[in-house]
């Protein structure tokens, strides 16, 4: 039997669920489709639905000029760091993406 506690999050869960026009919305912006991993399993490139191959500093410029749609940069380790945005898709998140 569910605690309130997991009540309340699924609750908030439920009503919170991204849609798929949220999801496919890219307001023009381009799209990443595809990663390069090195041999330890870092993104090292990415691939965008335009067919642009970016090396990953390139690709953390075009995410904090805003041209990279679904995508954020933070800061952890003392670097920034791409990551796809937190939508609940684990198949859209960059490690999940096809490798190129």
């Amino acid at each position: 039997m569910p605690d309130q506690f997991e009540e309340i999050y699924n609750r908030y869960v439920a009503e919170h669920q991204p849609s798929t026009s949220d999801v496919a919305e890219n307001d023009g912006k381009e799209r990443i489709v595809a990663v390069r991993k090195n041999d330890d399993g870092d993104i090292i490139a990415v691939r965008t639905d335009k067919g642009r191959d970016l090396d990953y500093v390139s690709a953390l410029q075009e995410a904090k000029s805003g041209n990279l749609a679904h995508v954020d940069v933070f800061h952890k380790y003392g670097r920034d760091i791409l990551r796809s945005e937190p939508d609940g898709i684990r198949e859209n998140n960059l490690d999940n993406l096809p490798e190129f």
